[in-house]
This record gives structure tokens, C-alpha cells and sequence, in this order.
């Protein structure tokens, strides 16, 4: 006879999120365990193809391949937010564009990558004039540049590590991304710090970086986890998130 068994309403008790990891990626995982709380919230990743070298036109051509990717997380899963992990990649395909991929296969799903991320978590700081760095080659940094200030941003101060290597980018070392927001914030009147890219490891130097330039500091992975988690109703106050995830649950992600 066959064993007897009972069922329960599985992992995502509080939220089930998924996430659309690149293949390059080495640090936004790792990072969103810190950021992420552990019970009650399902999260479930997935590979989407993309090359070693980070320009325009391979960001671009991620398109064509979110929609197997999305594909592979489990179809039973009621998801409630899909995020994609790659600012430039969001940068250049739009926002738009990403989820309309996502919503091909979850159309009920909310959708959100860093650069929407980012502009929420703008707002809900008051976030005006931007100091902004990049690790990416000049093209890519320039279009994340103008998306926000297309959406508003002024953008005080800039600055890149110029690097078209996705592999040298992960092992770019927090100590090297302090000093670089030191030294990019120097001298300038900026009312946050954003660092782009979901390689980058930012976790463990966010709060340093804030009692530093005595302004919010926020990084790709951070934001992310944040407008994941609060479009999905988790208003947890995370120590490791900075000042964004100091934010009470009456400041609602956009």
C-alpha cells in the first residue's frame, strides 16, 4: 500500500520570488542571501546565456533567451515578483522589454530589475543628485547614465572602472569599491551613492560606505532584493541593507 502523505502551501508561506541570475554573474546569489529573509520566502534562480564580454550588443542579445530561462523555474510556483539581474542588460533591452519576456510565461507575476530598482529606491530616499559608478567599457556605462537622467537624476558626479570583463568584475574587491565611492564622492554635493552592476561585491561595505560619504549608498544587488521583497508585501528592516532597508513599511516600493 502506498504510504500516506499530507500537504502543505510549500516554501513561499510569506512570497515566492524568482530571479533571472547571467551566466557571468559570480555574486548577486551570494549577496542575496544576506539581504533576503530565510523563513517563509521561496526564492528560485535560473540561467540566462550571456558572454564574457560585457558591450551593447551582447547585453542586447540576452532578449532572445529570457524567455527559456524564465522557463526553466518551476511552473507550479506562484510567483509572486520575478526580478532580472543585470542593470546594463536592463538598460538596454528596457524595462519594458524584460517584462514583457518574464510575462510570457508568468504573466501574473509583478517584474522588476536594478534600473527600476534603482529609481524606486531614489524615490522612496529622495535621491535628486547622483553620484553614479560603473564598472563597465564606456558605451555601457554611458547609456545607464542617461536612463536616469532621462527619468529625472542628476547625475553629480561619475565615474568607471572602464572594465569589458564580466569575470574580472566579480573579483573586483569591496576594499577597491569603498575607496573608489570615497574618492568619486570627494568634493562633490550628492544626495546618494549608486554603484551599478549585480557582480559587484557590495554587501559587506554598504553600511562602511555610508558612514563614510554620510550619505545612502545603495548597489545593484541591494536594490533589487529591496523592490523584490517590498512588491511582494515583505517590509522586513534588514541591518546589512543600509539606510534603504531602514525604510519603514509605509515606504512603499513605486
Amino acid at each position: 500500500m502506498p504510504l500516506a502523505f499530507e500537504t502543505d502551501d510549500g516554501i513561499g508561506t510569506r512570497a515566492t520570488l524568482g530571479l533571472i541570475v547571467l551566466k557571468t554573474d559570480e555574486t548577486i546569489e551570494h549577496e542575496f542571501r544576506t539581504f533576503m529573509p530565510k523563513e517563509g520566502v521561496a526564492l528560485y534562480h535560473s540561467r540566462v546565456r550571456m558572454a564574457a564580454d560585457v558591450t551593447a550588443e551582447t547585453l542586447g542579445s540576452m532578449r532572445e533567451d529570457i524567455p527559456l530561462a524564465v522557463s526553466m523555474l518551476p511552473e507550479t510556483a506562484p510567483f509572486d515578483v520575478i526580478g532580472y539581474g543585470c542593470t546594463s542588460g536592463a538598460t538596454v533591452i528596457g524595462p519594458d522589454g524584460v517584462a514583457a519576456e518574464i510575462h510570457r510565461h508568468f504573466p501574473d507575476a509583478a517584474v522588476t530589475e536594478p534600473l527600476s530598482a534603482a529609481r524606486a529606491a531614489f524615490e522612496a530616499l529622495g535621491i535628486r543628485r547622483l553620484a553614479l559608478l560603473s564598472p563597465y567599457i564606456e558605451p555601457v556605462s554611458r547609456a545607464l547614465r542617461e536612463a536616469f537622467e532621462t527619468s529625472g537624476t542628476e547625475i553629480a558626479a561619475f565615474a568607471s572602472f572602464d572594465e569589458g570583463r564580466d569575470s574580472v568584475v566579480a573579483r573586483m574587491t569591496p576594499h577597491s569599491l569603498l575607496a573608489a565611492i570615497e574618492e568619486t564622492v570627494s568634493g562633490r554635493e550628492v544626495d546618494g551613492v549608486f554603484m551599478s552592476c549585480t557582480n559587484l561585491r557590495m554587501a559587506t561595505v554598504l553600511s562602511e560606505a555610508e558612514r563614510r560619504v554620510g550619505v545612502p549608498v545603495l548597489a545593484s544587488n541591494q536594490v533589487l532584493a529591496w523592490h523584490m521583497m517590498r512588491l511582494a508585501g515583505l517590509n522586513d528592516v534588514v541591518p546589512a541593507g543600509g539606510r534603504l532597508f531602514a525604510l519603514s513599511g509605509m515606504d512603499k516600493a513605486a
